[in-house]
């Protein structure tokens, strides 16, 4: 969604890159817009813990889409505060997005330890406080240091150049951004692999009658666990050299139409299971127990009142 500074693309490129973009980020609050709609008015059981998660990962997308729609606006304006502002509202997004993914990835491996059976006194509250601060701390000493402002996508044409509100310092953005992704990208790949590992052993384990729908559920799984923990985000390290323009337009289109994943996957999750009545919670509690995050999984319904909470 953003350009390295300092490097020069072709303007035939950058006009379909952003093109898609914004097509993609328009589509991308479309509906992530829709999953917090479905999520405060409509719902009418308590959400999990995983939900919770889920949706603060989503506001966090939803506030990135907007500000990089609004972005070109504000820099065509020329207005050095408000590019500023603009530059540091969208990288605090962006940072807190990856932050939502990590913690995607440790509430996974918590539901993986425990067995599904979290028990942290005010486990989302603390996870909230930490995932919307740290990124804060970063803006604010990137703030005072004057590193947000104009930058210059440039072309092989100068006339068709294009400029944006974002980081002006090319290294602090591959230190900050990449090094900042490259540490999160370790824990979410990790947990994807050992997530996707576990569905693959389910998968083995369901009867006959029920492949074809497990399969469909697993698919499922699988790209909402890419879109969760932004697995796809990590395409942005192959950015270089021949692979630098392919490697753009794969970025571009799976990370633009991220949030439209996440409506699908939030949607089949959330209706994947019929609620479960207090006798059908007493008879199927020992299976609920080798069951590991069903929600965050797509196996069950997010909205499901589990015990204790």
């Amino acid at each position: 969604m953003d350009a390295p500074p300092n490097e020069t693309i072709s303007s035939a490129d950058l006009k379909k890159l952003t093109t898609i973009t914004k097509i993609g980020c328009g589509l991308s609050m479309f509906f992530l817009c829709i999953v917090l709609f479905m999520h405060f008015l409509i719902r009418r059981t308590k959400a999990t813990d995983s939900t919770k998660i889920l949706i603060h990962l989503v506001l966090a997308l939803c506030l990135l889409d907007l500000l990089f729609l609004l972005n070109s606006t504000v820099a065509d304006m020329k207005n050095a505060v408000g590019c500023k502002a603009v530059a540091a509202l969208m990288h605090y997004s962006m940072l807190a997005t990856f932050t939502w993914f990590a913690v995607q990835a440790l509430h996974l491996c918590l539901q993986l330890y425990t067995k599904g059976n979290i028990v942290i006194n005010r486990y989302v509250l603390k996870v909230c406080l930490a995932s919307w601060i740290t990124p804060s701390v970063i803006v604010v000493v990137l703030l005072i240091l004057g590193k947000y402002g104009e930058q210059v996508i440039k072309t092989e044409n100068a006339s068709e150049n294009v400029t944006m509100c974002w980081i002006t310092d090319g290294n602090v953005h591959y230190i900050v951004n990449i090094g900042y992704y490259a540490i999160v990208f370790v824990l979410t790949f990790t947990t994807f692999t050992v997530m996707l590992s576990w569905l693959c052993i389910n998968k083995k384990n369901q009867k006959d009658d029920k492949a074809v729908n497990k399969n469909e559920i697993s698919l499922m799984s699988v790209m909402g666990l890419c879109c969760m923990m932004g697995v796809t985000w990590g395409f942005a390290f192959f950015a270089y050299g021949d692979l630098r323009i392919p490697s753009y337009y794969i970025f571009t289109v799976l990370n633009s139409f991220q949030g439209f994943f996440l409506f699908i996957y939030y949607y089949k999750s959330r209706s994947s299971t019929p609620p479960r009545t207090c006798e059908s919670d007493n008879s199927t509690s020992a299976s609920r127990t080798t069951t590991i995050g069903p929600d965050l999984l797509g196996l069950d319904n997010p909205y499901i009142n589990t015990p204790g909470k």
